[in-house]
C-alpha cells in the first residue's frame, strides 16, 4: 500500500499565500447503499431485425435505457438512477432485474426497432464502507464506490466544456469541478478536409465501384451499374472527384455508397488540440485567465442543474458550493551554478534567469558540425547562412561554448523530408564528405527547416539509430530575427547533447548531502491514439548518469497496446544502473524515481509489480540501494486561485514554488501539490505528486524542496519547468519512440506492398514492425547521450 504521510506537512516557506481551490466538500449519507447494475443490450434476433448484426452506439443505447424508464416509471425511477452510456446503472433504491423488451422508434422513414435489455445487479455499495476508510478503520480505497459517487455527480452536470472527479481530501471527499475549454470543428465539406489531410488510400475509387440494382415495384430484372451512372439516372448529377474513395454510409450491414463531394462534417465536433497551430494553442490559452475560470466554475457548481441537482440528493450526496480556502506555502528558489565558479540568483517574483554575461558549467567544444540549410527554395522564408553560422557562433561562445566553422554546409529544400530513404541518403552523403574534410567523427549536424514538418520524425530515428549523429532542428524564420533568446536555446540544446552542463543546484542535491552517487530516474508510457487498435504502447525510462544529476541517458521500448505497466522496468533500470556504474566507477546507493502518467487506481500495480520488477532485476547480495518511488499527475482538474488577485504576478496565477499539502490532500497518504513554473498564459496547472514508497525517509519539506529545486535543471530553459525534469526527460523520450513507431509502420508497408502481388500491405505485418525493438534500438554512438532534448 502507498506509505503514509511521515508530517503534518511541511513547514518551509519565505512567503504564504490565501488560496481558493476548486474542491468543494462533499457530504453523505453513511446509511445509504447504492445498487449498481449491469446493462447488457441486445437487438431483438428475429430475423426481419436487422439490427441484430451491427453493433449499438452509446446514443442509441442511451435512447433505449431512457424508453425503458418512461414507460414503466414506477419500477425504473429515472430520477432515482443514473448510467454511464455504456452498460452500468446505479440506482438509490432496488430495480427489478432480467429481460425487458423495448420497441424504439428510428424516425418517420423507418421501422421501430426491437431490443433485449437484460439488467443484472453487481453489488451493493454501502457508504459506510467510505466512512470506515476515512476514519482508518479500512486499509484499502473502496473505489467502487468513488466510482459510483464520480457517475451519481456526471448525472446532473449538463455544462459544455466541465470536467469533475472525486478526491479523497483531509475534509472528507470533495468534487473537484473544472471548466475547460476546446477547440471544435466548423461545418466543413468533406472534400475541402481531404484536401488538407488526406494522403491517399488502398480502398476503391468512386469511378471504380459498382453494385446491383434491383426494382423496388419489380418490373425490371436486377442489373449490374456503376455508381457514376446511377447518379446520372437517378440525380441527374454529375460526378466530379472520381478517382478518390467514397464514404459508406451502410446501414443494416448493407453497403451505402456516397461520394464525399455531397457529404459535410457536422460542426462541434472535438478538433485534436495536436492538430492545431501554434498561434491557436495560444489563443486556447488565453481563453481563461485565473479569475474568468474560477467565476465559471462557481457559476457551475451554484447552477440548478449542477452537481447540486436532485438526483445527487437522491443519493443522499450534498455538494458544498462554496471553494474550498487552502493556505499555500511559496518555497525559496535554489541558487544555481554557472561557469567558472559564479553563482545566479534566481529572481522571486516568476523565478527566471538569465546567462547574458554568465558562461555554462561546462561548454564542450563544437569543432566538427555540418549545417543542413532546407531552405534554399524557399523565396519567403530562405535562411541567410552566413548570418545564421556567425549568430550562432557567437552565441554558443559567449555561453563559453567554443563553436567552429562548419566543416561542410549543405543546401537543399524541404522536399529532403518526404520519405526515409530520401533523408537517409541526405544524412549518409553529409556525413561521409564531412568525415572526410576533419579529423575525427561529426559531433552533430544543424538542420534549418522552413516549418514544422511530419518528416522531422524521418531524420530523428535516421540519425539517432542508423547513422549515430546528433541533429539540431530549427526554423528559419526565427533564425532570420536574430533573436537572441532564439539562440541561446539552441546553443543550450547543442551543449546538452554534446554531454556539456549548462547549470548546477549550488546545493547538490537537497537533503542528498553526502558523497553518496544517487541517481534520479524518470518514467512514462505513451499510448496511441485512442481509434488506434493495434500499435505498441512505448515505455521510456531516463536516469542521470552524473553525481550533479543533470546528465541523463535513456532507454526506449514497445510493448503491448495501451499497457500502462512497464514490462521491461526492471532490465531498462539495470541497463542504466551498470551505464553509470561504467562512466563513475560505482553503481549509485541511492534512486529516486519519478513515475508519471498512472491514475491513482494504478498504484498498486506500480507498487507491487513494477517496483518488486526493479528489486528483483537490480538487488543482489553485494548491491541494495535505497528506493524512493514517486508518482507525478498532470493529468487532473484540481486548480488554484488567489483570494488576493495581488499576491500574484501579472496573469494572475499563483507564485512559482506554491506548495499544498494540507487540506485538499488525502486524508493520511504522503502527497502534495506543486505549482513550480510561472504561468503566463490561462491558469496554471499545478503538479500532484505522490510518494508510494520511501526509504529515505523524507519529510515533507526535504522531498518537496528537491522536487522544487530539480525543476530548475531542466536542459533547455533558463526557468523552472512544470514538471520535474526525470518525467519531463521520459515523456520526451516516449515521444520519440512513437515517431519511430511510426516510421517503423511506414518502412514496413512500403516493404510489404513492394513484396504482396496485390499490392496491399497486411495489416499483421506492419503491426508486428511495430513491436519490433530493432527499430527502436539507438545507435551505440549515442545511447548515452542527451539526444531527446
Amino acid at each position: 500500500m502507498p506509505i503514509k504521510r511521515p508530517d503534518n506537512g511541511g513547514k518551509l516557506a519565505i512567503r504564504q499565500v490565501r488560496l481558493l481551490v476548486n474542491h468543494f466538500p462533499v457530504s453523505f449519507d453513511p446509511e445509504r447503499t447504492v445498487f449498481h447494475y449491469d446493462v447488457d443490450v441486445k437487438p431483438d434476433m428475429s430475423p426481419h431485425n436487422c439490427s441484430a448484426k451491427k453493433s449499438i452506439s452509446k446514443s442509441v443505447l442511451r435512447l433505449i435505457k431512457d424508453k425503458l424508464f418512461s414507460d414503466d416509471p414506477m419500477r425504473f425511477p429515472l430520477n432515482m438512477t443514473t448510467f454511464d452510456g455504456k452498460k452500468n446503472i446505479y440506482s438509490a433504491v432496488p430495480l427489478p432485474m432480467g429481460n425487458f423488451k423495448v420497441e424504439l422508434s428510428r424516425g418517420e422513414e423507418m421501422k421501430s426497432r426491437s431490443y433485449i435489455l437484460t439488467v443484472k445487479l453487481v453489488n451493493e455499495l454501502k457508504f459506510n464502507t467510505l466512512e470506515d476508510y476515512l476514519s482508518g478503520n479500512l486499509s484499502c480505497i473502496p473505489r467502487d464506490i468513488l466510482q459510483g459517487m464520480d457517475l451519481i455527480m456526471n448525472e446532473n452536470l449538463s455544462f459544455r466544456g466541465s470536467q469533475h472527479s472525486i478526491k479523497l481530501t483531509s475534509q472528507r471527499p470533495g468534487l473537484c469541478l473544472d471548466s475547460s475549454v476546446m477547440a471544435l470543428r466548423k461545418r466543413l465539406p468533406v472534400i475541402d478536409f481531404l484536401m488538407e489531410h488526406f494522403r491517399g488510400s488502398e480502398n476503391q475509387n468512386t469511378g471504380d465501384l459498382k453494385f446491383i440494382l434491383e426494382d423496388p415495384e419489380g418490373k425490371h430484372p436486377p442489373r449490374e451499374i456503376g455508381l457514376i451512372q446511377y447518379f446520372r439516372e437517378k440525380y441527374r448529377t454529375e460526378i466530379m472527384y472520381k478517382d478518390i474513395p467514397c464514404l459508406d454510409l451502410r446501414r443494416c450491414d448493407r453497403k451505402n455508397y456516397v461520394p464525399m463531394e455531397f457529404c459535410t462534417l457536422v460542426e462541434g465536433q472535438r478538433y485534436p488540440k495536436e492538430d492545431l497551430d501554434r498561434d491557436s494553442r495560444l489563443l486556447l490559452k488565453e481563453k481563461l485567465t485565473p479569475p474568468q475560470r474560477k467565476n465559471i466554475i462557481c457559476e457551475m457548481v451554484q447552477a440548478e442543474d449542477g452537481p447540486c441537482g436532485d438526483v445527487a440528493q437522491n443519493f443522499g450526496i450534498v455538494v458544498d458550493t462554496t471553494m474550498t480556502r487552502e493556505l499555500g506555502r511559496v518555497i525559496e528558489p535554489p541558487t544555481l551554478k554557472v561557469g567558472n565558479g559564479n553563482m545566479v540568483r534566481v529572481d522571486r517574483e516568476d523565478c527566471q534567469y538569465n546567462l547574458v554575461g554568465k558562461s555554462v558549467v561546462e561548454g564542450k567544444p563544437v569543432k566538427r558540425w555540418a549545417l543542413i540549410d532546407c531552405s534554399s527554395d524557399d523565396r519567403y522564408n530562405k535562411l541567410n547562412s552566413g548570418v545564421f553560422i556567425q549568430n550562432l557562433r557567437n552565441r554558443c561562445r559567449s555561453l563559453g561554448v567554443c563553436m567552429e566553422e562548419p566543416v561542410l554546409c549543405r543546401f537543399t529544400g524541404m522536399h529532403e523530408f518526404s520519405g526515409v530513404g530520401a533523408i537517409q541518403e541526405l544524412l549518409a552523403s553529409v556525413v561521409k564528405e564531412a568525415n572526410g574534410k576533419c579529423k575525427g567523427r561529426l559531433q552533430i549536424i544543424v538542420c534549418v527547416m522552413t516549418m514544422k514538418h511530419p518528416g522531422k520524425k524521418y531524420l530523428k530515428w535516421v540519425s539517432e539509430t542508423q547513422i549515430g549523429v546528433l541533429t539540431q532542428c530549427c526554423l528559419s524564420s526565427y533564425a532570420n530575427k536574430g533573436n537572441d533568446q532564439c539562440y541561446a536555446k539552441v546553443s543550450l540544446k547543442i551543449n546538452a547533447k554534446l554531454g556539456g552542463s549548462n547549470v548546477e543546484l549550488i546545493e547538490r542535491l537537497p537533503c542528498f548531502e553526502g558523497e553518496e552517487h544517487v541517481m534520479l530516474v524518470g518514467a512514462d508510457v505513451n499510448h496511441p491514439d485512442a481509434w488506434n487498435a493495434t500499435c505498441p504502447s512505448i515505455a521510456a525510462v531516463v536516469a542521470t548518469m552524473n553525481p550533479a544529476a543533470n546528465r541523463y541517458a535513456a532507454r526506449v521500448r514497445p510493448q503491448e497496446h495501451r499497457k500502462e505497466k512497464i514490462l521491461n522496468f526492471g532490465t531498462m533500470c539495470l541497463d542504466l544502473i551498470n551505464t553509470y556504474d561504467r562512466l563513475n566507477k560505482t553503481k549509485p546507493t541511492k534512486i529516486l524515481i519519478f513515475r508519471d502518467g498512472v491514475s491513482e487506481g494504478q498504484f498498486e500495480m506500480v507498487l507491487n509489480e513494477e517496483l518488486l520488477d526493479i528489486k528483483r532485476a537490480i538487488c543482489t547480495e553485494d548491491y541494495h540501494p535505497t528506493i524512493t518511488l514517486v508518482t507525478a499527475q498532470k493529468r487532473h482538474q484540481t486548480r488554484l486561485f488567489l483570494e488576493n488577485e495581488r499576491d500574484g504576478g501579472a496573469s494572475g496565477n499563483v507564485p512559482p514554488g506554491t506548495v499544498i499539502d494540507t487540506t485538499i490532500c488525502h486524508p493520511f497518504q504522503f502527497d502534495f501539490y506543486l505549482c513550480s513554473c510561472y504561468g503566463t498564459l490561462g491558469t496554471s496547472k499545478p503538479t500532484h505528486y505522490c510518494v508510494l514508497w520511501d526509504e529515505h525517509k523524507f519529510t515533507s519539506d526535504q522531498l518537496q524542496k528537491l522536487t522544487y529545486h530539480l525543476c530548475f535543471t531542466f536542459a533547455r530553459c533558463t526557468k523552472p519547468v512544470s514538471l520535474v525534469p526525470p518525467v519531463y526527460y521520459a515523456d520526451l523520450v516516449a515521444f520519440r519512440g512513437r515517431e519511430y513507431q511510426e516510421v517503423a509502420v511506414e518502412l514496413q508497408s512500403h516493404a510489404s506492398a513492394a513484396s504482396s502481388s496485390s499490392g496491399s500491405p497486411s495489416s499483421s505485418s506492419t503491426s508486428a514492425a511495430s513491436f519490433d525493438e530493432r527499430f527502436y534500438k539507438l545507435h551505440p554512438d549515442l545511447e548515452n547521450e542527451m539526444f531527446f532534448i
